[in-house]
């Protein structure tokens, strides 16, 4: 998959996220957009769904936020499993990759007759700096 060419409004919200120090709700997104023309929460989640479509962007879900790929430039893999640690001293979210885990978890889900369409692993604890 090539590049995909964005509209104003999907780059504008892939830069809010990009330039964040932290996952971002959609309403914090249309508060940092509001001076770019932002007026309703639907422009921001059409927006993030076709960023998420194109593998730009996660959505959190326990938190309901979130975060540009860690790995914008290599978005022609599919994201089989897509794990975060998220920090709940300072907030800072990490992407993690492993093919060992994201096989075995296929294996798993195989032998049980799943057909997975998405896998995502949030990992909540304390970052090295707040673990101090």
């Amino acid at each position: 998959m090539a590049t995909p060419q964005l509209t104003k409004n999907q780059a504008l919200v892939m830069g809010a996220l990009t330039h964040s120090d932290g996952p971002l709700s959609a309403y914090t997104i249309l508060d940092k957009l509001r001076d770019q023309g932002f007026r309703a929460p639907l422009q921001v989640y059409r927006a993030l769904d076709k960023l998420l479509e194109y593998g730009l962007v996660h959505r959190l879900e326990s938190l309901n936020a979130f975060v540009a790929c860690a790995c914008p430039h290599e978005h022609e893999h599919e994201h089989g499993v897509t794990a975060f640690t998220i920090c709940e001293g300072c907030g800072q979210v990490t992407e993690l990759q492993d093919e060992v885990i994201e096989e075995r978890l296929s294996t798993l889900a195989r032998a049980q007759e799943f057909k997975t369409e998405k896998t995502t692993i949030e990992i909540r604890g304390q970052c090295k700096s707040c673990a101090i």
